[in-house]
């Protein structure tokens, strides 16, 4: 029976790095949606200088490696062991920017880190059950802290389980309640609309912790 690890290390098989520079012929830049160049800023995280920021499903580490280049003190955690080593030969070389294979969970939940900001990008919120995954978020984050994610958008709480990976994805009504019932204010989700019409948008949420 194929495992969570072993899926994801086929996954990694078929990922593609990401090019050079973006269109502003920028080296290292933050990319919430599936789109190139496209969606919000690092300026959606808050002040980033000098603060702690976690990555939960890091990947290839380029989104990270961008906002350690801004002075962040950056932490990326993905269950992948190839992602984690290929993120670190390209990005290591970094200061204050470190990659860790673990499951979220057990990470979150033997860490004493105190993070200010933790995000998603179609990462791990999209694959864990909210229900364990948003109080270990919240317990790990420092008062007022931002937590953000993005993911694919649906109009209805859809839940799909596989052998190895299941996925969480629920409207942004639904991540509203859920984020505010475990503890979270601030809250608003939306969906960014794809740049060319008759593409799928990616929906975009943000939290601080109460």
């Amino acid at each position: 029976m194929t495992t969570a690890v072993e899926a994801w290390e086929r996954y990694a098989e078929k990922a593609q790095p990401r090019r050079p520079t973006n269109a502003a012929g920028a080296t290292t830049w933050l990319n919430w949606t599936q789109y190139a160049d496209h969606g919000p800023d690092e300026s959606a995280l808050g002040e980033l200088t000098g603060r702690r920021v976690l990555e939960m499903g890091s990947g290839s580490g380029s989104n990270l490696a961008h906002l350690a280049t801004l002075g962040a003190i950056c932490t990326g955690v993905d269950l992948a062991p190839s992602r984690t080593a290929a993120a670190t030969a390209r990005w290591g070389h970094l200061p204050s920017l470190e990659f860790v294979t673990a499951d979220v969970i057990d990470y979150l939940a033997t860490v004493t880190t105190v993070f200010d900001v933790i995000y998603s990008i179609f990462g791990a919120v999209w694959f864990t059950d909210p229900a364990s995954l948003l109080p270990l978020v919240r317990r790990r984050m420092a008062p007022d802290g931002v937590f953000a994610f993005s993911h694919l958008p649906t109009a209805e709480t859809c839940i799909t389980s596989g052998r190895a990976i299941s996925k969480w994805q629920y409207p942004a009504e639904r991540w509203k309640q859920l984020l505010t019932a475990a503890g979270f204010d601030a809250v608003t989700a939306e969906t960014i609309a794809a740049p060319t019409g008759g593409q799928q948008g990616t929906l975009w949420v943000r939290a601080r912790r109460a």
